[in-house]
């Protein structure tokens, strides 16, 4: 059975954001230009999927400017969908009885099947993740999933299908995550990335992760695999999503009806801009360089990226806040 899909009920419901007469401070006499996006709305986010009410600090943005933020704190866990399954337990296991898989350029059932077929799709013989029995290597113990999850794979966990749980974290529960975002969105002077932080959050409670180095992963002979929502789990962070899928795992496309309809709202970026679900793949609608555009609805805001990029938020069109208090992202094993 697929988990419940993680539907926005509430859109942002709002026109591009007004900002006459407003401009920021900043080392610059030029006022900061508006992004033209409706900006983080509290009430969008789920019941339950804040450790806090969104509170405001003054900031500084990456320009310099001088502004005020929302201090966002998520759960760390979803509030409307269960987490897992992730890999299968035999050679014989179905999708339903399994996650996904995503490495940049396609998404896979990660059932049985997939395991038999990993030489084939990766071309190298080396690949067996499984005995003879058909059993699949799995990380079953906190022991094994992170000798497994970290860069430097442990030799006794290679060769394994990773996967973990809360109880095998470095907090040993759900771990809540900060972010910083200007309340008031900002345009960049040209397009930003970030391939080291977070890059946003969801309205169901969970960090945006940046991309999952699946190169290392692949190079250990390891598949981290993700459930159908997209998310799997690292000893620092937690659970946390990689790709935004509606629970359907690799069948999303089939889901959609109209490859042309507006989606629904599912996080927040670091700039503050607004997240819609994917589009379908064969969408007439044009996008700009981040996967963004304006509607008279909605002002500005992105489209996740298709699952098997490995990235939701394809880059920033503003600006995003300098956060001080926030630490080197913790863990960052190859699980992202």
């Amino acid at each position: 059975m697929k988990k419940t899909p993680l539907i926005a009920i509430i859109s942002v419901g709002l026109a591009a954001a007004v900002f006459a007469g407003f401009s920021l401070t900043s080392g610059s006499s030029e006022p900061a230009s508006p992004l033209g996006a409706a900006g983080v709305l509290a009430s969008n986010f789920k019941d339950g999927a804040l450790s806090q009410d969104i509170t405001e600090e003054a900031c500084t943005l990456t320009d310099g400017t001088e502004t005020t933020c929302y201090r966002i704190i998520v759960t760390g866990t979803p509030v409307d969908t269960q987490i897992g399954p992730f890999c299968p337990t035999t050679t014989g296991s179905t999708a339903e009885e399994s996650g996904i898989w995503l490495d940049g350029s396609k998404v896979y059932d990660a059932d049985g099947a997939f395991i038999l077929d990993l030489s084939n799709i990766y071309g190298d013989a080396k690949w067996k993740l499984y005995d003879d029995s058909g059993k699949v290597n799995v990380t079953d113990t906190k022991e094994a999933f992170q000798g497994a999850a970290k860069p430097d794979v442990e030799e006794a966990y290679k060769y394994h299908c990773v996967e973990g749980k809360f109880e095998w974290t470095q907090s040993g529960e759900a771990v809540p995550i900060s972010i910083l975002v200007p309340v008031n969105p900002v345009k960049a002077s040209s397009p930003m990335t970030d391939s080291n932080g977070d890059l946003g959050v969801t309205i169901n409670g969970l960090v945006i992760a940046p991309s999952a180095p699946v190169d290392a992963i692949l190079g250990a002979y390891t598949i981290a695999a993700f459930d159908d929502c997209g998310g799997h789990f690292n000893p620092g962070e937690g659970y946390h999503m990689h790709a935004y899928t509606n629970c359907e795992g690799a069948d999303y496309d089939a889901a959609i009806d109209d490859p042309n309809a507006e989606t629904p709202l599912i996080g927040y970026a670091l700039d503050g801009v607004a997240v819609f679900a994917p589009l379908a793949h064969d969408t007439t609608i044009k996008l700009d360089e981040c996967n963004g555009r304006s509607t008279a609805k909605d002002g500005y805001h992105y489209y996740a990226q298709a699952a098997e990029k490995n990235r939701i938020i394809k880059c920033f069109m503003g600006l995003t806040a300098v956060d001080s208090s926030k630490p080197d992202r913790p863990g960052a094993p190859p699980q992202g």
